[in-house]
């Protein structure tokens, strides 16, 4: 086992191999005991050695955890003491380790001794459920009481299985949770909602998306309290997406800058004008499937969202050159606004990604004026980032340097 783990230490391992190790003496429970200290340091050291680790307490952490040839019924601490069970682990040690297994791990590893539980409790940060297939209601309900320090978690489903009651109990306990996947639970009601928006208040990314019972009048509210969101995904929430509702995000939630409302058929030019007023800082827009927007939105975006960077307007069929000339010429309407973010150090402006597929009413030449006046939208292969299909009427459109090799390609057969 030493030289198996003294080869480890002169190679690169990923941390898939760390992880599949540590579950080889993590399952099952009763045999963690038969842990060698020395395979544990041996792992850690490598760890360290690899990342360039340089944490002065987790060094003092590894001297710990030295072990002399030989020495028998414990490990001697630097301060004098032995450590003969696993709850003397050093937690930064412990917390290292389990950063580095499956969140699966984590909770079995919680349930080693009191020490570990209370180490992982207070330690845990980061959480993802969406491995649990069958149960993962009950887990909720079991787990959110003990790990109240979480910051993410993450709850998708492929099959539905939260209720109401779980997010009630993340409300109670979670007070610190930033990050919140709640996609694909069809059987949430307003009251996971109102819930969230009293005991929440520091989300900063909610993701709600395909959960088609909330109302509108609940996400208005969850706004009113939870106003730190930047990242809110709404995509499929047919009865919460509304105008009125986007009119209370706009008027809240100053700092958005990401926003799914993909196939939200009931959102119009009143609620994404809102938005536009509301949240300048906004950088990423999905509006696929909003077939009831017209121009009046684009022109509302371009004039007011100088940070915009990718925009969705698939199957958007009321969208004229109107709004793409809106966009050539936003930049230029708003000159001392621009040269703000560029003092202030802004990502480069200018779109990056627009999807105008199936947009049927536009023409080549706004089109090729919009990709021309914004240099990081592409039709070329493999940069994909101007999405004009189903537009037949736009395949003479093209991006520069698609331009550039189609001259070049001509040389060279000229030649």
């Amino acid at each position: 086992m030493l030289n198996r783990y003294s080869l480890m230490t002169t190679q690169r391992r990923s941390k898939l191999k760390i992880h599949r190790d540590f579950l080889n003496y993590l399952h099952p429970i009763n045999r963690i005991k038969e842990w060698n200290w020395d395979t544990i340091r041996w792992w850690m050291f490598d760890e360290m050695v690899e990342g360039g680790l340089k944490n002065e307490t987790l060094d003092h952490s590894f001297q710990k955890l030295m072990v002399v040839a030989g020495c028998g019924g414990g490990m001697k601490m630097g301060g004098g003491g032995v450590i003969t069970e696993w709850k003397d682990i050093p937690m930064e040690l412990l917390l290292r380790i389990v950063s580095l297994v499956d969140d699966r791990s984590v909770i079995v590893a919680s349930g080693v001794c009191s020490g570990w539980r209370d180490a992982i409790c207070w330690g845990l940060t980061r959480l993802s459920l969406s491995w649990c297939k069958k149960n993962m209601n009950n887990l909720v309900l079991s787990l959110t009481p003990k790990f109240s320090k979480l910051q993410v978690l993450v709850l998708r489903q492929d099959k539905s299985q939260l209720q109401d009651n779980a997010v009630q109990t993340i409300a109670n306990y979670c007070h610190d949770l930033q990050d919140l996947d709640l996609s694909k639970s069809f059987k949430l009601t307003d009251r996971s909602l109102y819930a969230l928006a009293l005991g929440c208040p520091n989300l900063t990314k909610l993701n709600i998306s395909g959960c088609s019972s909330f109302s509108d009048t609940a996400l208005a509210y969850l706004s009113d309290f939870c106003r730190k969101v930047k990242t809110l995904n709404l995509c499929g929430c047919t009865k919460a997406a509304t105008d009125s509702a986007l009119k209370a995000i706009g008027y809240n939630c100053t700092q958005l800058q990401y926003l799914n409302l993909g196939w939200c058929e009931n959102v119009g030019d009143i609620g994404v004008m809102s938005l536009a007023y509301g949240c300048p800082d906004l950088r990423i827009l999905d509006l696929c499937g909003c077939v009831l927007i017209t121009d009046a939105s684009v022109v509302a975006l371009a004039n007011n969202c100088l940070h915009l960077q990718s925009l969705g307007l698939y199957y958007c069929q009321n969208i004229t050159d109107r709004a793409i000339y809106a966009l050539v010429h936003s930049r230029v309407k708003n000159k001392q606004s621009v040269w703000e973010s560029v003092k202030n150090r802004y990502e480069e402006e200018g779109l990056k990604n627009l999807n105008i597929s199936q947009c049927t009413a536009l023409t080549p030449p706004a089109v090729q004026a919009l990709c021309d006046s914004c240099p990081a939208l592409h039709t070329c292969p493999g940069r994909h980032s101007l999405i004009i299909s189903g537009c037949l009427n736009l395949t003479s459109v093209h991006c520069a340097c698609a331009v550039q090799a189609h001259r070049a390609t001509n040389k060279v057969q000229a030649h």
